[in-house]
Formats: structure tokens, C-alpha cells, sequence
């Protein structure tokens, strides 16, 4: 819906923000200045004991000095209602007395319409109210008993009973002078094809009202109470008032709770939803009998960043989950994520209360898995990968997966996870035990811990070496950031040892993927302009020739694949001495020598191969390539001897 020109700046106008934000904050009267406006308080959005939040109701704008929170009374009703923006402005507009205008005349027409439809939805509602109360709905008065709802719960979720009749609902409406077609329309009644008299949809059943979050009953869930029903739960049909993928059962009562404090559960069914608020999880809401779609998870990150998927504990709920991955890989962003919480093999939220109580939910809820982890397992569990093969096959999996991700940096965070349970699954396990032989061992003690020193002191100067490296990798791009546009993957995908350098590479590719400003201008805000000189001003950077010819993509891009190369052979060696010292533990074996030799000479390959590819050649006139600094020496040679030949003949 459009707003017309004007009607914003006049709900501002008309609109205090201090006595909007009034209602959420305590002022502080000593910094406060009513008279003028000039008001501040604690911050709503962050625990803080000094006012520090800012509100200056002339120009209507709110700052807060320490979380940097900021906007006007249409953002803080958003913020702290957890609503849409549309939303908002119909909060303050009811409040301010303003109508809110209609869209166009059609649009008039159908919002009316829906008035009507609603209106038919909470006549029905009353109706299932009163049903309940009735001698034909003891059996269902006896489950919900069974179920430990009392009659507060059975008030709070407006919890109904739809009669056996054929048309006892239909009855009612009609008598109520509530039109056929509305009656169909909203769902509540089927008309069939032959042209017969309309019947009723819910027979038979409990019934949960199904609200949008204004308020509105937009649909029902009846539950069966005849085992020969043919759906055990049956949902309202599509109507102009509810789209089931793109509604929440508990919508309106969970934001307000998760705007307060807990996290976002997400459950399966109505009445998991009912026992989790009844055990004081208020901020819990369930799809509507249909998997999680896309705009159902747009919905849950507008009420939370990361909801928790508490789905049952059986084979359907953990496939759910896994299918809910592939939903949310494309949707993901910074900041907003999922969380799933496994419960028992066999339990729903519901049993696992009434088994072991509200403690047992919590501990779930704080187990909860991370999406990225639930990926892994995902792709992992049941398989075996004793082959390079199959690891290559699962290497690609992830990688297509994770191309999915639309944020760079996310995708990045969420490659090196990866990365890492990968290094820690497939990496071979280290053996201590030694097995004497028929002599027994015959162990220097001495000489064997004097190798371990000399093993730990050369792979601590490893580790100095990939630092100085790293420190290369980063300056080079950061002098030449247009070789991010083919080296970016190789620079997320390799292992940084050092925290600020972590950092500072994720500096670089969020920049990379939304450029704004000069790259060092973004280092600068991140690290600080002290920090980003430090790291250019280190003598061994600072003699690079990719630094000292900033801009020069093809040197860059040339330095970088030497650098690249040479890291990965320092890391490895260091490793491979890092995990000799811990097989040592007598006599040096073989296969650790073994080990060694190959490590270093991988290393000196890398370094052999850096230097060969830097020196130039011609081409003798036999065809061989020679040297072409050493060609430059040796024809000098040669005319300083034919020089000094012709002079002695001159003489």
C-alpha cells in the first residue's frame, strides 16, 4: 500500500516521539529537559545503567551514544512492537486520530470485503466457544483435560468444539442474516459442484483459532476426534484472509513476548505451541500444517534474528529440519540465522514437558544446534570417506551448498566452519604407543627430549614464518584490490592464523562485496588507521614488490600465487613437526623421519619453484635457455677481454 505525499510528515507532526518513547523508558531527570524537548533515558535496546539515549522531540529524531541506535517514531514503534513499517504507521496514525487512507477505490472495496469475511470468522469463533461448553463435546472436554489444559489455557487460545451436524454451523450463520457467499468465501462452509445446499467444512472436531498479528481470526485448525477421520488435523482453506504459507500460528502473542525477552521457538502443531506458553515459553509460534516456507522464515526473522527449530524428536521432524536447510541457505544474512533444538528420539515439546518439565525444554533450547553444524551432520552422517575420492565428492557438495549464501562474508564464515569440522573428522589420529621389540626398547631420554626441543623450536619458527607471510598475502591486496575479482575465493578459503588477521581478511571481502568508499578507507574504520599502517610499515612488506608497486594487478596477482604457495608448504611443514614431537617418545621411527624429509622438501620445492619462475631467460644459439643475468655477465666478460686484447695490440 502508498502513502499519498504529506500524510507521513503530518503523522510526525501530530506525533510526540518523547510520549511515544515515554512508554518504554524511565527519564532521567537530571539530563532531561522537558520544556525543550530534550530528553534522555537508558536505552531500551541495550542493558545500560547512564542515560545515554538521546530523544529530541522538536525534530523528532532519537540517538543512542552507545549502541548507536537511531531513528523516528514510526522506527521505534517497529523496533520495539516488533512490526512492519506499515504496521506502525497505523499504530500512530490510530493514535494520532488519523485515518489511514485507502489505496485506490477497489482497493476500498476489497478492504471492506475483508472487514466482512472477518467478521463471519469471529461469529463462527463464538459459535466453537460455546459448543465446547455442550453435552456433545465431553469427549473433546475430556482431552483437552487429558492434556493438561485448564480453563484459563482453554480462554487464552480461544479453544472451541466444532458439532457433528452437517450443517449446524451453516444454521447459525444464516440465522445470524450473514450471506451464503461470505460463508464459503472465508472458508467455514463447502459448496458442492452439483449446486446442492453448502455444508459445513469442521465437523466434529476441537477447534484453534488461527489470528494474523493485528488481531483478526483469519482461519481455523480443527483436530479429529474420530480415529476414522480422514486427516487427523485439517486446516481452513485459501481465502482473501489467510495464506497458510505466509501465517503463524501465535503470531501476534509470540512477538510481543520475544520482543521482551526468550528466544523464538518454533514448534510443529497447535498444541505444542499451547504447552510451551502454558510452561511459560510465551514466544513460540507453528507453521500451519505445511513445512516452513520462505516467507514464513522472512516472518520469524522479523519477530527474532534466530528463531529455534523445535521440531519432534522422530525420523519426520529431523527430515523436516534437514529439508528446512536448503529453505534457508538462500535467505540467509548477517546477523539472522537458525538454531535447531534436537529434542528426544520419539518426544514432541509437548511430551517432553509433561515428562520431565520446563527444565528439560530449556536445556534444549540452550544445546540448540547451529544451522552450519546441522549441515554438516547432514551431509556426513552414515557415509564413509576412506577414500581421497570421497572426500573430493563431499568437498564439492559443501561448496555448492554454501554458493548459495547470497553474503560474501557469511558465505566465508560459513566455508572456514565447514573447513574446520573437516580438519577435525578426516585428520589422521595420532599414535603414541610403541610396541618393543625382542630386545625392548633401549630409550636415550636425553637424546630424545633434546630432538623434541629442537622439533618444537623449528616449528615455532614455522609459525613465525606463515605470520610474515600472511602479513604479505594481505598488504599485496590491500595495495591492489582488483585482483580480489579472481584471488577472492582463495583468499577466504585460506586458514589464518592470527585473529587480527582474520579480522582484517574479513574487512577486505565485505568490502569486496559491497564496495563503498576506497578499501582503505573501510581498513581504517575497521582496524583503525594506526593498526593499517603498522601492518604496511613492517620491514618485510614494505619491501614486496607488489607493495611497492601498488596497482600493478599483474605483479600482484604474480606475487600473491608465490606467497599462496609458499604458506600452505610452511603451514604443512610445521604441522608435520608440530605432530613429530608428539609421536616422539623413544627411539626416532622411521616412518617419523620419513614424514619429516617429505614435509621439508615440499617446503624447499615451494621456495625452489617461487625463485625459478622469477628468473629470466634467453635463448643461446644452440637453443638452450640460459640465465638471463648470467648471459649479461658472461658477454660483459667477453668485451672487457676483447678491449683489453685490442689495446695491448695498439700498444
Amino acid at each position: 500500500m502508498s502513502l499519498p505525499p504529506g500524510f507521513l510528515d503530518e503523522l510526525r507532526s501530530r506525533t510526540s516521539l518523547a510520549h511515544v518513547v515515554g512508554r518504554k523508558v524511565a527519564w532521567d531527570p537530571r539530563k532531561s529537559n522537558q520544556g525543550k524537548g530534550d530528553m534522555w533515558a537508558p536505552c531500551p535496546f541495550h542493558q545500560e545503567k547512564t542515560a545515554s539515549f538521546h530523544v529530541d522531540d522538536r525534530k523528532g529524531f532519537y540517538y543512542c551514544f552507545g549502541c548507536q541506535a537511531k531513528g523516528d517514531a514510526i522506527g521505534f514503534v517497529q523496533e520495539t512492537e516488533n512490526v512492519g513499517f506499515m504496521e506502525a504507521v497505523e499504530i500512530l496514525a490510530r493514535e494520532a486520530g488519523m485515518t489511514m487512507p485507502a489505496a485506490d477505490p477497489q482497493a476500498r472495496v476489497t478492504a471492506d470485503r475483508n472487514t466482512r469475511l472477518a467478521e463471519v470468522m469471529e461469529e463462527a469463533l463464538r459459535f466453537f466457544r460455546l459448543q465446547l461448553s455442550a453435552s456433545a463435546a465431553g469427549a473433546a472436554r475430556d482431552y483437552l483435560s487429558g492434556r493438561g489444559l485448564g480453563a484459563e489455557a482453554l480462554k487464552r487460545f480461544e479453544i472451541g468444539f466444532a458439532p457433528n451436524g452437517r450443517h449446524a454451523l451453516w444454521q447459525h450463520l444464516t440465522g445470524k442474516g450473514i450471506a451464503a457467499d461470505l460463508i464459503v468465501e472465508c472458508g467455514m462452509a463447502i459448496a458442492p459442484d452439483d449446486g446442492g445446499a453448502p455444508f459445513d467444512r469442521f465437523r466434529d472436531r476441537i477447534m484453534f483459532p488461527i489470528r494474523d498479528p493485528r488481531g483478526r481470526c483469519i482461519a481455523f485448525g480443527g483436530r479429529a476426534m474420530s480415529p476414522e477421520a480422514r486427516a487427523k488435523y485439517l486446516n481452513s482453506p485459501e481465502t482473501p484472509l489467510f495464506d497458510k504459507g505466509r501465517s503463524l500460528y501465535n503470531h501476534g502473542p509470540a512477538r510481543t513476548a520475544a520482543g521482551k525477552a526468550g528466544p523464538l521457538i518454533v514448534a510443529e502443531g497447535y498444541m505444542d505451541v499451547i504447552a510451551l506458553v502454558e510452561a511459560g515459553f510465551g514466544a513460540t509460534v507453528a507453521p500451519l500444517g505445511t513445512a516452513i516456507t520462505a516467507s514464513q522464515l522472512e516472518l520469524l526473522w522479523r519477530i527474532a534474528p534466530e528463531p529455534v527449530i523445535a521440531l519432534d524428536g522422530d525420523k519426520a521432524g529431523l527430515r523436516a529440519a534437514m529439508r528446512l536447510i536448503d529453505i534457508a541457505l538462500p535467505l540467509l544474512k548477517p546477523g539472522h540465522g537458525l538454531r535447531f533444538a534436537l529434542l528426544p528420539e520419539g518426544q514432541d515439546p509437548d511430551d517432553l514437558l509433561r515428562a520431565q518439565g520446563p527444565a528439560a525444554m530449556q536445556g534444549a533450547l540452550d544445546g540448540a544446534m547451529t544451522m552450519v553444524r546441522l549441515l554438516w551432520q547432514r551431509e556426513t552422517e552414515g557415509q564413509v570417506f576412506d577414500s581421497p575420492e570421497r572426500r573430493a565428492g563431499l568437498d564439492k557438495r559443501l561448496r555448492e551448498l554454501t554458493e548459495k549464501i547470497p553474503d560474501q562474508s557469511l558465505k566465508h564464515h560459513y566455508r572456514q566452519e565447514l573447513r574446520d569440522l573437516q580438519w577435525q573428522t578426516f585428520r589422521p589420529a595420532r599414535r603414541t604407543g610403541r610396541k618393543p621389540g625382542a630386545g625392548g626398547w633401549q630409550v636415550d631420554h636425553a637424546a630424545t627430549q633434546s630432538l623434541r626441543r629442537s622439533l618444537l623450536a623449528a616449528a615455532d619458527t614455522a609459525q613465525v614464518e606463515t605470520e610474515l607471510r600472511e602479513r604479505v598475502i594481505l598488504a599485496t591486496v590491500i595495495c591492489t584490490p582488483a585482483i580480489l575479482d579472481t584471488h577472492a575465493d582463495a583468499l577466504a578459503d585460506l586458514p589464518l592464523g592470527s585473529s587480527d588477521h582474520a579480522a582484517l581478511r574479513a574487512a577486505i571481502l565485505d568490502w569486496h562485496a559491497r564496495p563503498q568508499g576506497t578499501l582503505r578507507e573501510r581498513l581504517s574504520q575497521v582496524v583503525g588507521a594506526q593498526a593499517l599502517e603498522t601492518l604496511m610499515g613492517h620491514a618485510h612488506v614494505a619491501l614486496v614488490p607488489a607493495v611497492r608497486n601498488p596497482g600493478n594487478t599483474e605483479l600482484a596477482a604474480l606475487g600473491l600465487a608465490e606467497e599462496l604457495g609458499k604458506l600452505a608448504a610452511a603451514r604443512g611443514h610445521a604441522e608435520e613437526l608440530r605432530e613429530a614431537v608428539e609421536d616422539i617418545d623413544g627411539p626416532v621411527p622411521d616412518r617419523v623421519v620419513w614424514r619429516l624429509v617429505q614435509a621439508t622438501e615440499a617446503r624447499n620445492r615451494a621456495t625452489r619453484q617461487s625463485l625459478d619462475d622469477r628468473t629470466e631467460y634467453d635463448t643461446g644459439t644452440n637453443g638452450a635457455k640460459l640465465n638471463k643475468d648470467e648471459r649479461s655477465a658472461f658477454d660483459q666478460l667477453i668485451r672487457d677481454i676483447d678491449f683489453t686484447k685490442s689495446r695491448d695490440r695498439s700498444h
